[in-house]
């Protein structure tokens, strides 16, 4: 009971140590320096019972012989803290605390003895867990001229930080820290970055939290808190690399963990690493191997345009799946890739197996895919179908419009091939006929005219390009 020593030694003891000394105080005076030849007799009784004896029954009767008597002021002042010490012993701290103020207030306590007192007055309240009061009484020991060593700074910073005043706390546990150099314990480093971080000093957290990644590079409650802070100020591109520094640094173990990096990485625009790390912890058994990671990791390697490595994971979850989802994305990365037969039979496989959120897309890709194998009737079918469906409607019906303008295109410049020769031997064929009217010599190609233009004609109505056709 460290306190009942102090008050024990402070107080009791001291009640004739002062005796013929001008006692004075701050609160009040007394010009009074000795006890009357009885009430000191009494008094000596009361002490010696308490200090030697332990007989708190006869220190108590003695006290109250005093209580009864007309005293000076030294001999109140006296009284009243022989009477703390018996309060102390019998378990009525609080009731000791009144009795050494009454003291302090009468002037019994000598000047040099009142910042000591009010120091064990709040020692008292902490006991009684008073914290409010015991600040009071704190701060009235500094300005009577206490000194805080190492222990009394830490107590002062917990006794402000419990009161609600985080930023007071902070200079008396800035001095512990500077106290103790590079000697600090954990406890008082992390209490000041909970003390920077409520008060919002993050420059100074900061430089603790880095302190402490010094002493230890494993220690993930710092770097959690670092990551946390950028999460905070709203930094996530910082946070991140903190994360990804963790994960490197091998501080990462479940698949929750593991999993919040790769989805960093894919937030940030770097689905291929997103890709290669859940690949790679998949391999390794720390992330399951289960239809939603398959699927995560082909759409990954699929926005990285990474379809070849897309490709066997796609059909690892095929096998999985209860629908045809992943042949689809299968369909879409060989079409990707320029191997349509291929991208053709895993489209078709996915249409039949269901499920898919996008029929009507799957059924334009095997149009594209038919069309880049120049299967024209094959593409025109598979966008027809593709038109029944409202995801695929708009696109298919484009396709067959940009295929039949292409077609009447095609026929228009076949016609315009077959026309132009025709209508040149025509024209031949009667010039021809004017020179042989005449009597002149006809040139050669005269001699044959007639039968290439026949031939010509003939062309031009085998492939429908009559005029008006």
């Amino acid at each position: 009971m460290r306190i009942a020593t102090l008050l024990k030694g402070g107080l009791a003891a001291a009640a004739l140590m002062f005796a013929g000394t001008g006692l004075a105080s701050a609160q009040g005076s007394c010009a009074a320096t000795e006890f009357t030849s009885e009430a000191g007799q009494i008094y000596l009784e009361a002490e010696t019972a308490l200090l030697q004896n332990k007989d708190y029954t006869t220190a108590l009767r003695k006290l109250n012989e005093l209580r009864a008597r007309e005293l000076n002021c030294y001999e109140r002042g006296a009284m009243l803290r022989l009477s703390a010490a018996i309060k102390i012993e019998s378990g009525n701290s609080l009731g000791a605390v009144d009795d050494l103020l009454g003291a302090i207030n009468i002037g019994g306590i000598p000047p040099q003895e009142v910042a000591k007192t009010y120091y064990n007055i709040a020692q008292i309240y902490l006991q009684n867990d008073r914290v409010n009061e015991a600040k009071t009484f704190m701060q009235r020991w500094i300005n009577a001229g206490g000194r805080p060593d190492r222990d009394a700074n830490w107590q002062l910073a917990v006794i402000y930080h419990k009161t609600g005043d985080n930023r007071g706390a902070i200079p008396y546990a800035e001095t512990v820290l500077r106290t103790d150099g590079a000697r600090a314990e954990r406890q008082t480093i992390d209490f000041l970055i909970y003390l920077y971080d409520q008060t919002g000093q993050l420059a100074k957290k900061a430089a603790l939290l880095e302190r402490l990644l010094q002493q230890d590079p494993s220690d993930r409650r710092v770097w959690d808190a670092i990551a946390g802070d950028y999460f905070k100020a709203g930094e996530e591109r910082k946070a991140f690399e903190v994360q990804k520094a963790m994960y490197l640094g091998g501080l990462f173990s479940t698949e929750d963990e593991l999993k919040r990096i790769v989805n960093f990485y894919n937030r940030f625009d770097v689905p291929f690493e997103a890709a290669k790390v859940l690949e790679r912890e998949m391999s390794a058994g720390r992330i399951s191997k289960t239809l939603e990671n398959y699927e995560l990791l082909a759409n990954l390697y699929q926005v990285a345009r990474e379809y070849e490595r897309a490709i066997p994971v796609i059909e690892s979850a095929s096998s999985m799946a209860r629908n045809g989802r992943m042949d689809e994305r299968a369909g879409r990365s060989y079409f990707e890739l320029g191997q349509y037969d291929k991208a053709i039979d895993a489209l078709t496989k996915a249409l039949n197996r269901g499920g898919l959120k996008e029929p009507g897309f799957a059924w334009v890709l095997i149009g594209q895919s038919h069309y880049e194998l120049d299967r024209r009737e094959d593409a025109l079918d598979a966008f027809q179908k593709g038109t029944e469906f409202p995801d695929g409607r708009q696109a298919a019906r484009g396709w067959i419009s940009f295929i039949r303008n292409e077609d009447a295109t095609a026929r228009a410049l076949k016609c315009f091939n077959l026309r132009t020769p025709l209508t040149e031997l025509e024209t031949l064929q009667k010039s021809c006929k004017r020179l042989e009217v005449i009597g002149d010599n006809l040139p050669e190609a005269c001699a044959t005219v007639d039968e290439r233009f026949e031939a010509a004609q003939a062309a031009v109505e085998e492939a429908g390009c009559n005029e008006g056709a």
